[in-house]
């Protein structure tokens, strides 16, 4: 397979890397047999994060005979310097390394935890500080909002960006991959397929491949899917006409309710997370299905606040129906509690 270059960190990684999440839903043998085929294949970005359960720990049983090999990375939501540091301790641990090629700061969403993050004594001072000894080779950030995103590039502190881009979500190759470019930053595209949501993955590879320097993280759960996916990269061709005839039909029927985590229309003025409450679907089907509910139980509970004021609804810049978006995935949520037994 052929090697990108990660933007300034001159990281050499494999045009299509590996996200982790998955890997939570194959007992460990499975996990780390579908990881070594991986390997065996030409893969050699991996990206996790504690959050997704047992992955780091899969991914550290199964590569670490080749750790010189392979480029990690994996990320903390912790936002205090002390509690990151100790996350990245249990990293290194769960991966069986002494170091983290990318270690990205999760999900900065927003004005207040971008300031937070930078701020003197704050999680970025504590990790450049681990960065220094060895730790930490890169320091990168995740997030699901364009304007934080490109504000957060602009600060000149990050080595990598995380977004999600793929053919529904394609509003970063117009801006933010412009500021991205400006700083010599790594571009990594989460959710190339849509969450799970796009079906059509030739589609989504040959749209993906438009983009040199964009490396995708699919998940994947067999050794199949690897091989397909992969397929696409050993014969890369131009988006046809038929293609783009396809893409728009997808992005008209999706883009009706397609929720795209900007987090725009927060706060609700009853306290409800929104983006939390509608990814409980796609986190069906990227968890095992306790997982699922373990994440979303407690955003679920604060959906049954929605008093249906419409204030979301105003505010996306998407045109969602927000609050009918909400009810479906509350009722969603609970019919798959009660088929799960809880």
């Amino acid at each position: 397979m052929k090697k990108k270059r990660l933007g300034r960190t001159e990281l050499m990684v494999s045009e299509l890397g590996l996200g982790g999440i998955p890997f939570t839903r194959l007992d460990l043998d499975g996990a780390v047999s579908l990881i070594k085929h991986c390997f065996e294949q030409g893969v050699t970005f991996f990206d996790t994060a504690p959050v997704y359960g047992d992955s780091e720990s899969k991914i550290g049983t199964a590569l670490q005979g080749v750790r010189d090999q392979v480029v990690l990375a994996t990320k903390t939501l912790i936002r205090d310097a002390e509690g990151a540091t100790f996350q990245l301790e249990k990293s290194l641990e769960h991966l069986r390394t002494d170091y983290i090629d990318l270690y990205q700061i999760h999900n900065i969403s927003n004005q207040e935890a971008l300031d937070s993050v930078l701020a003197p004594g704050g999680v970025y001072e504590a990790l450049a500080k681990c960065g220094s000894e060895g730790k930490i080779r890169h320091i990168g950030f995740s997030s699901h909002n364009l304007d934080i995103a490109a504000k957060a590039c602009r600060t000149g502190k990050f080595a990598t960006v995380q977004i999600p881009f793929n053919f529904i979500e394609h509003d970063p190759a117009e801006t933010l991959f412009r500021e991205a470019r400006d700083q010599d930053m790594g571009i990594i595209a989460m959710k190339p397929l849509g969450g799970g949501l796009l079906d059509r993955t030739d589609l989504c590879f040959n749209f993906l491949q438009q983009y040199e320097d964009v490396v995708p993280i699919p998940g994947v759960e067999s050794a199949r899917e690897v091989d397909k996916n992969l397929e696409y990269y050993q014969t890369p061709r131009a988006l046809s006409q038929q293609d783009r005839a396809d893409i728009e039909r997808i992005r008209s029927e999706l883009g009706a309710k397609f929720c795209h985590r900007c987090e725009y229309c927060q706060p609700c003025p009853e306290g409800v997370e929104i983006h939390r409450v509608l990814l409980f679907q796609g986190q069906v089907k990227r968890f095992p299905p306790q997982m699922a509910i373990n994440l979303s139980r407690d955003p679920m509970k604060k959906a049954e606040d929605c008093a249906q004021c419409g204030e979301c609804e105003e505010k996306c810049p998407y045109g969602l129906p927000v609050p009918d978006m909400v009810s479906e995935s509350l009722d969603y949520f609970r019919q798959f509690c009660e088929k799960h037994g809880q």
